[in-house]
């Protein structure tokens, strides 16, 4: 029992993760601080789709639910968790390109935004 509620909340984890990589530019509008976590999870965000990188919560879920006596999944969370409910086919190179350039398409704006604020103060 222990070892499924870890591995869920990886997975919420993980979900919380992807969705401060994609808004939490907008944390940093009202919170200017925020941006030293954020552009390092962009960054990082943005590398894992676009270099199509491994991102480790992955395998330590797998192996939390091993351990919990159920079985794991191939492929990645996006694969797993929002492909299936996105996108009705699996997970290609050039979705995982997409994905990345929304990241980036979602973010960059905002940063060039507070940085051109900031430069006219």
């Amino acid at each position: 029992m222990l070892w499924r509620l870890a591995a869920d909340a990886v997975v919420w984890l993980h979900l919380a993760f992807i969705l401060f990589v994609l808004f939490g530019a907008l944390a940093v509008l009202c919170w200017p601080r925020v941006a030293w976590l954020h552009v390092p999870a962009v960054t990082w965000g943005a590398a894992v789709e676009l270099l199509h990188l491994y991102c480790p919560l992955t395998p330590l879920e797998n192996r939390l639910r091993e351990a919990a006596g159920q079985a794991g999944y191939t492929g990645g969370f996006v694969e797993h968790y929002l492909i299936p409910v996105i996108y009705p086919a699996g997970l290609t190179p050039q979705v995982q390109l997409w994905l990345g350039a929304v990241v980036l398409l979602i973010n960059v704006p905002v940063y060039l935004w507070l940085i051109w604020r900031w430069i006219r103060r």
